[in-house]
C-alpha cells in the first residue's frame, strides 16, 4: 500500500488508484482522458452499461436502423482545444439556417433567419410584419453579445476569472454595455429595448429559456445565465451537428480515454463515497472498494450528496449542497420522431428543408413564452405548448442507413419548453407523458399543412416511431435529479470579487466542502450542455494540485 497518508483509511482488500472518476458522461471521459495522458492511474466508474451519459446515440425504435442523439442534440459547447490535446476525430457540421419561426398571428407567415443571405432574412422580417429597422437592431443586438461572447469564451478553459476581472475583458473588447445589459438587470429589458415585434423578440428570448424554468424578467437572472452560455460556444454561438450522432462524440472521448490507459468499468454502480477517497461499487455481482487521493464526480450534485451521505459511518450527514442552483428542476419534455418524409408547412414560400435547416421554434413569441410560463406555474401543460424541433438527419444523414436515406426518411427531434418537473409525480408519469406527446404534436400540427402524425414511419412491431421522455423519465435514465439537463442551475462563468480562489479546484472551480472530492461534470461552475468543459477543469485542479503518481505497487 502507497504511503500516501490520504490512502490510509482504505480496507486491505481495496484497489489504489490516482484518481476515481465516478460517472462516464462526457464529461468524466474528458477527466480520464487528460488524467491518463499525464501518467495518472484512473479508475472511471459508469452505472450504464456503455459510457456517455446523456451524449449517447440509440436505436429509440425496435427494428428500426435510425440512430438518434437521444437526450442531447447538438454542439456548441465543446472547445477546439479539448479536441485537439486529446486528438479525438470528431467532425462538426454547421448549419446554414439559424432558425424558422412560424407567425401564430398570420397564417402562412414565418420567419427565416438565413446566416448565408441577409438580403432575404431583412425580406422575411418584413414578411412577418416586423418595423422597418428591426432587422438592423436585431443584427447590432447579436453583434454586442458576439464581442461579449468573443471576449469570454478563452476563459472557459481557464481558472475562473472574477467579476472585475471578466467585466474588462469586456471593456476591451468594446462590449461594456452588453456586460451590463447581460450580468446586471434581467436580460428579458434589453430584449424589450432593442426590439419591438413579438415573434422577434421571442425568438431571442428562447436562448433564455431552454431548460431553464424562468420569465425575462425574473430578478435572479438565471434566464440571463442560460442566454449567455446559450451564446457563448466558440465566441460566435453557433450550435453544430455532431456527424455520427452525439454516440461520435462520446465514443472518441472514450477511446482518447481508454488508448491513454485509463479502466472503464460499465454496470458499476456506486454506493457509497466515504471520507479519505474511499468509493465503494457494485459490479459483476459483487461489492468492490477503490480508493484514490482524488474523486472526481461527475454526477450531479445533489447525487454526490446522496452518495457521501451513504458513505458517512454512523449515519452522520455530509453537508447538503451549498448552491442553491443545484436544486433547480428541469423543465422541459423530449421527444424523438422518425417521420417518413419532411411535412409540408402552412407557409408554402419556404421549402421544408430550409425550415428544418436550423432551429425550428414553434408557438415561441414572446407573449406565448410568457403565458405559457404562467400556465406551467399555476400547474398545468401549456397550450399552445412552446417548441424548437432539430432535424439532425437534414444536415448528417449518416444516422439513418443507407435504406431509409434512399426513402427520404428524417429524424425530428422536439424539445418543448416550460414544462417543469413540478407538474410531473411517479403517480401520473404515464398520463402526463400521453398529455405532453398530444400537445407537442397538436403543436407540430398548428404550423404544418399535414397532420404530423400521418407521416411517422412504423416499426416491425407495428409501433409509430415516436418516443416521449418527462424530466422524470430523463432523471430515471440518466440520473439527472429532476430531469434537470444541466445537473441543475447554471452559473456564471466567472465568481464574484470577493471569492475564495486559494486551492486549485476553487481557481478551476471544480470545488466541493471536501478537498479530495470535486466536481466534473455539468454541475461544475462552467458546467452545462455538452462541451467537456467541466471534465478539462477538474483535470487541471487535479494536476495543478501537483499531486504525484501512486507508486505502481499501490494498485492491489
Amino acid at each position: 500500500m502507497s504511503s500516501n497518508p490520504l490512502l490510509s483509511t482504505a480496507p486491505s482488500s481495496s484497489k489504489a488508484y490516482d484518481a476515481i472518476i465516478v460517472g462516464g458522461g462526457h464529461n468524466g471521459l474528458a477527466a480520464a482522458a487528460y488524467l491518463s495522458k499525464a501518467g495518472r492511474r484512473v479508475l472511471l466508474l459508469e452505472k450504464l452499461e456503455q459510457p456517455g451519459g446523456a451524449a449517447v446515440s440509440a436505436r429509440a425504435f425496435d427494428g428500426v436502423d435510425a440512430r438518434l442523439s437521444r437526450y442531447s442534440y447538438l454542439v456548441s459547447l465543446l472547445p477546439q482545444q479539448i479536441i485537439d490535446d486529446l486528438g479525438l476525430c470528431i467532425r462538426l457540421a454547421r448549419r446554414r439556417y439559424s432558425s424558422y419561426t412560424p407567425d401564430p398571428g398570420g397564417a402562412g407567415r414565418a420567419l427565416l433567419v438565413d446566416n448565408g443571405d441577409a438580403t432575404a432574412t431583412a425580406a422575411s422580417f418584413a414578411a412577418v410584419g416586423a418595423p422597418e429597422h428591426e432587422f438592423q437592431a436585431f443584427t447590432e443586438f447579436y453583434a454586442g453579445c458576439r464581442r461579449l461572447t468573443e471576449a469570454l469564451w478563452p476563459t472557459m478553459t481557464a481558472p475562473l476569472p472574477t467579476r472585475s476581472e471578466a467585466r474588462a475583458l469586456a471593456a476591451g473588447a468594446g462590449a461594456e454595455d452588453t456586460w451590463d445589459a447581460v450580468t446586471g438587470r434581467p436580460i428579458g429589458d434589453a430584449i424589450a429595448s432593442a426590439l419591438q415585434h413579438d415573434l422577434v423578440r421571442g425568438v431571442v428570448l428562447t436562448d433564455a429559456l431552454i431548460g431553464t424554468f424562468a420569465r425575462a424578467g425574473d430578478e435572479d437572472l438565471q434566464q440571463n445565465i442560460c442566454f449567455l452560455y446559450h451564446l457563448i460556444g466558440g465566441g460566435t454561438g453557433d450550435w453544430d451537428v455532431p456527424v455520427g450522432g452525439m454516440g461520435a462524440v462520446s465514443g472518441e472521448l472514450e477511446r482518447a480515454a481508454r488508448e491513454a490507459g485509463a479502466t472503464i468499468l460499465t454496470s458499476a454502480d456506486v454506493t457509497a463515497i466515504g471520507p479519505g477517497g474511499v468509493v465503494s461499487y457494485r459490479h459483476a455481482g459483487a461489492e468492490h472498494t477503490a480508493t484514490a487521493p482524488w474523486v472526481l464526480a461527475n454526477v450531479a450534485p445533489v447525487v454526490l450528496d446522496r452518495l457521501r451521505n451513504a458513505g458517512r459511518e454512523g449515519g452522520a450527514a455530509a453537508p447538503a449542497t451549498r448552491n442553491p442552483n443545484h436544486l433547480r428542476e428541469g423543465a422541459q419534455v423530449k421527444v424523438n420522431l422518425l417521420l417518413k418524409r419532411l411535412p409540408r408547412l402552412l407557409d408554402d414560400r419556404v421549402a421544408p428543408e430550409a425550415a428544418f435547416g436550423g432551429t425550428f421554434h414553434i408557438n415561441e413569441t414572446w407573449s406565448q413564452l410568457d403565458a405559457a410560463y404562467l400556465a406551467a406555474e399555476a400547474g398545468a401543460i401549456p397550450h399552445p405548448l412552446p417548441c424548437e424541433i432539430y432535424c439532425h438527419s437534414l444536415t448528417d444523414p449518416s444516422i439513418l442507413s443507407p435504406e431509409l436515406q434512399a426513402a427520404g426518411a428524417q429524424t425530428l427531434t422536439v424539445f418543448g419548453l416550460h414544462v417543469p418537473d413540478r407538474l410531473i409525480t411517479a403517480d401520473n408519469n404515464d398520463q402526463r407523458r400521453a398529455e405532453l406527446q398530444a400537445a407537442v404534436l397538436a403543436s407540430l400540427n398548428s404550423v404544418l399543412a399535414e397532420p404530423i402524425e400521418d407521416l411517422l414511419l412504423t416499426g416491425p412491431d407495428g409501433n409509430p416511431c415516436i418516443e416521449t421522455k418527462t424530466t422524470l423519465d430523463i432523471e430515471r435514465a440518466v440520473g439527472m435529479p429532476r430531469g434537470n439537463i444541466f445537473h441543475g442551475g447554471l452559473d456564471w462563468p466567472f465568481v464574484e470579487d470577493n471569492t475564495p480562489l486559494d486551492t486549485p479546484a476553487q481557481r478551476w472551480g471544480v470545488a466541493t466542502d471536501d478537498p479530495q472530492i470535486l466536481l466534473c461534470g455539468s454541475g461544475a461552475r462552467r458546467g452545462g450542455a455538452v462541451s467537456a468543459i467541466g471534465g478539462h477543469n477538474a483535470a487541471m485542479a487535479v494536476l495543478e494540485s501537483g499531486t504525484p503518481a501512486a507508486h505502481p505497487g499501490s494498485l492491489g
